[in-house]
């Protein structure tokens, strides 16, 4: 089904006309993610997602509790979306082998040395050129780019998601503590690491804009966010076992 399918759809079951107002909010949240998101992902995936969250929102919106409908909806269909997105993994399984394995050492080199790998470091002990593993670093980064949740290919295990459409609060306070915890491990990244960790997901500017901001390539700001996740996955294992 197409994004003006659905579109129709929803419409018949709208009675107070609240999908239909604000169509307009799923197509911009879509494309405003769609800058921060794979080549992979097609938009009209995220609009039909983003559809579905809106209709759920206009059932569930109870206006005594102070929010705009806007604020509400914007929020659903935001979980929506992702939750589409970590259903989907366009990624080839070569990619999250190769990323286990370079995780694998960067873990053994700094519980070894007591400091922080250095990807020369990393490079050597895979026995490849560094060349290759700043690809492996980019192609990582791509398949984790918007989460920092995806599961380990042999145990399935992952680390709390963020906010989903669906959140208990129960989740919701989990989530609260994890984003805690992932804060003061983003402070402790080198600082490069910890600048394009913090310009991505707390300024949410995508890949091409940090890089003007620190007179680098695109490529050059995935690989820096890419070997930035590994450390983190790394630091934050403990939530994996929850």
């Amino acid at each position: 089904m197409n994004a003006h399918a659905m579109y129709n759809e929803v419409e018949a079951v709208d009675p107070d006309g609240l999908v239909a107002a604000n169509a307009d909010l799923v197509k911009r949240i879509a494309f405003h993610l769609m800058n921060r998101l794979p080549p992979s992902v097609q938009a009209e995936d995220l609009i039909q997602a983003g559809m579905i969250g809106l209709l759920e929102a206009s059932r569930q919106y109870d206006p005594s509790q102070g929010a705009s409908f806007e604020t509400y909806a914007g929020i659903r269909v935001r979980g929506a979306m992702l939750d589409e997105i970590r259903r989907s993994d366009w990624t080839p399984r070569s990619v999250h082998r190769k990323s286990r394995e370079a995780a694998e050492v960067l873990r053994d080199i700094e519980q070894q040395q007591g400091r922080e790998a250095k990807p020369r470091e990393v490079a050597e002990k895979l026995g490849i050129e560094i060349s290759a593993y700043h690809l492996i670093l980019t192609e990582s980064s791509a398949a984790h780019i918007y989460s920092i949740d995806q599961p380990d290919e042999q145990t399935g295990e992952t680390m709390p998601l963020p906010e989903s459409s669906e959140s208990t609060p129960g989740e919701h306070m989990e989530y609260q503590l994890f984003r805690g915890a992932l804060a003061n491990s983003i402070s402790n990244l080198p600082e490069r690491e910890a600048l394009v960790m913090s310009l991505y997901y707390e300024e949410e500017l995508n890949l091409r804009e940090i890089g003007e901001i620190l007179g680098v390539s695109e490529s050059r700001v995935c690989q820096i966010h890419g070997q930035a996740m590994k450390r983190l996955k790394l630091r934050l294992a403990e939530w994996t076992q929850k």
